[in-house]
């Protein structure tokens, strides 16, 4: 009996041992499957592809030859030769950009994306580069002096954009305003600003500064603003070693001068946060 006993407790262990190897051995292959080689992809293609909105200038915008130019375009073209690859651009919807991303449409998104917490829970991103606010713009015989003058007042921002979620957010204007009018590109919000069907557009400065140049007296941005935010570079979350890589050549960029140097050409002076 004892002998029948030890014979299966033997079994038994046999199997214990059999289950833990087999456990061991689909744990190694899943971490496998999971590893990062986001940056050994992208050397082995050759190149990255750049998603963004093509009508941000002056981070990335259509010249009049019809070719993608920009700050950031500067910038990414730089960032790749440091990495040794080539850099592809791809216009995608404002809107869908990181459902872009996360579908393998685009490899990362450089167009003066805000930092947010919500975008953080879908994408990684990189070391900020650029410092921005959430502007206001009226037109320049408006009586709005500030955001508090917005109260019950027509608002155009982008869609897919912050700029509702810093007015909302905002604790002396939040849900006072009037409606908050979505347009697909800012010039359009701009257009219904100067023709009276809205009253203020809220976005990005930078950005806003650059429209509110090509008509010198039309328009005036207010000292009042939504919050400061930074702009980051977007990338799918298990892209961390590509994101490393491009921190990395941006770094570098810095030390360099090719960073200032971009940046000069685009805005008159050295705003690359360091």
């Amino acid at each position: 009996m004892k002998t029948a006993i030890r014979k299966y407790f033997v079994i038994i262990m046999a199997i214990a041992v059999l289950f833990s190897a087999a456990s061991i051995l689909a744990g190694c292959k899943k971490e496998a499957k999971s590893a990062d080689t986001s940056l050994a992809d992208v050397k082995a293609k050759g190149f990255f592809i750049l998603g963004l909105d093509d009508s941000f200038p002056p981070m990335g915008f259509r010249d009049e030859a019809g070719n993608i130019v920009g700050f950031d375009i500067d910038m990414a073209k730089a960032a790749a030769k440091k990495i040794g690859v080539e850099l592809k651009i791809q216009p995608v919807d404002w809107d869908g950009v990181i459902l872009s991303l996360d579908k393998g449409d685009i490899d990362l998104i450089w167009n003066g994306m805000t930092i947010t917490e919500e975008r953080k829970e879908k994408i990684i991103f990189s070391k900020p580069y650029l410092a921005n606010t959430q502007a206001i713009a009226v037109l320049s015989g408006s009586a709005i002096a500030s955001k508090a003058d917005l109260a019950g007042k027509a608002v155009g921002v982008q869609l897919g954009s912050p700029s509702e979620d810093a007015i909302a957010a905002d604790a002396e204007v939040g849900g006072k305003t009037g409606e908050i009018r979505k347009y697909g590109k800012y010039p359009e919000a701009l257009l219904d600003l100067s023709a009276g069907r809205i009253d203020a557009v809220v976005g990005d400065a930078i950005l806003i500064r650059y429209y509110l140049s090509k008509k010198p007296g039309e328009y005036k941005v207010l000292a009042d603003h939504f919050g400061a935010e930074e702009y980051g570079i977007g990338f799918r979350k298990a892209d961390s070693s590509f994101r490393d890589a491009i921190d990395a050549a941006i770094d570098e960029m810095r030390k360099d001068g090719t960073a200032a140097e971009i940046s000069k050409t685009w805005f008159g002076d050295n705003i690359v946060l360091q």
